[in-house]
């Protein structure tokens, strides 16, 4: 293998709501600028939408898990479940995929965002997650059980990346911060987000709204909220998370600006210039508001017991309003925002990533052609 030639890096995020590919904008970035060339792997929505950001990348189709969720908070679980047997084929067949695509493309470095089945015996892998500790309705009673099927693929990869801070709670409290870790090495590499802290050039006036996850729920929310606008003050900017424009026409108000889908720059210029965020309390929004320091009010997608502890922590900090979908109250939500100092607001530590990124670059230089990677 030639040392001076580029080394190649497959990067492919979860397909479950936009998150996971958003934030895979930093770690791209990271890698560019090490010298790597990264080949991005996913769905025609995720690929849009890297694509308005790299536009120079490779990028190859890889399907996605296609989770779906229930209209219902109460069938959330079962409706999940049903789907298990799908999603362990999904990871079986990505897994295949990856052969393949590891001699077509001469890939020398994997990083995946929680596709479990994007390991290789001879190629170095990372996988990312926040989630080492999965949160279940049912508490500690299959915690134990859970966390040990999510170790038994975590430990197939070489290296596990958590996006949070070392120190407990960081962002994501117990989820990140498991009683025992993967046998594999762990970095944990901080909070990562396509945002930068900006000032805003206008007085904070507007609303911000930003509508997230798989459907059908981002469909429900979205109507939820139109069902409440009011055609006067404030002013209301809704971006609806939908790179691919595909989504049900809204109706006109005049105090209301709507976007489809928004480049990260001027997603950040609005973040920072928003005097409130609603939106969903998932783990990707929550990183890139805390670049901003931002004032939010977050509503968990029903039954999705991740995001419902999130908000929960957050909330308790102090650190933003958190609503129940059943109760939301648009208007009362804000005044109560007007009235309240919370901030959602963490020091930022960018080395953290840079050298997780470093040491991965030497692990992948330093490997010789076709070495096995051992397994823990």
């Amino acid at each position: 293998m030639d040392p001076f030639k580029k080394k190649n890096i497959l990067l492919a995020p979860l397909d479950w709501g936009l998150g996971h590919t958003t934030r895979c904008i930093p770690i791209i970035y990271e890698l560019i600028s090490s010298g790597f060339n990264v080949i991005v792997a996913g769905n025609n929505v995720q690929i849009q939408l890297l694509r308005q950001e790299f536009p120079l990348l490779t990028f190859i189709p890889l399907e996605g898990y296609n989770v779906q969720y229930s209209k219902k908070k109460s069938r959330f679980l079962v409706t999940i479940a049903r789907q298990l047997p799908g999603i362990a084929r999904a990871i079986k067949k990505e897994h295949q995929w990856l052969k393949k695509a590891v001699h077509s493309y001469q890939i020398d470095g994997i990083i995946s965002d929680n596709r479990f089945g994007l390991y290789h015996k001879t190629v170095p892998s990372v996988f990312i997650t926040h989630q080492l500790n999965i949160q279940t309705p049912f508490g500690r009673l299959t915690g134990g059980l859970t966390r040990r099927i999510n170790y038994s693929r975590i430990n197939k990869f070489t290296h596990c990346w958590i996006p949070d801070f070392k120190e407990y709670p960081g962002l994501a409290g117990v989820l990140s911060h498991p009683p025992k870790m993967p046998a594999i090495p762990c970095n944990y590499i901080g909070p990562l987000s396509r945002m930068q802290a900006v000032t805003a050039g206008e007085e904070k006036k507007k609303i911000l709204i930003l509508l997230s996850g798989p459907e059908p729920q981002r469909t429900l929310f979205e109507q939820l909220i139109f069902s409440q606008l009011r055609p006067t003050e404030p002013s209301f900017v809704v971006v609806r998370g939908l790179p691919n424009s595909n989504g049900p026409a809204l109706p006109e108000l005049p105090n209301v600006v709507v976007y489809d889908h928004l480049p990260a720059a001027e997603l950040n210029r609005l973040a920072a210039a928003a005097a409130v965020v609603v939106c969903r309390s998932g783990y990707s929004t929550i990183m890139d508001l805390c670049v901003m320091a931002a004032k939010a009010i977050m509503v968990p997608t029903p039954g999705q017991t991740e995001q419902e502890y999130l908000a929960g922590l957050l909330a308790q900090s102090g650190s933003i309003i958190a609503a129940a979908q059943d109760d939301f109250d648009l208007y009362s939500l804000l005044e109560r925002a007007q009235r309240s100092n919370c901030r959602l607001n963490v020091p930022q530590q960018e080395q953290l990533l840079k050298s997780a990124v470093r040491d991965f670059a030497d692990k992948i230089r330093n490997k010789k052609s076709g070495t096995r990677i051992s397994s823990p």
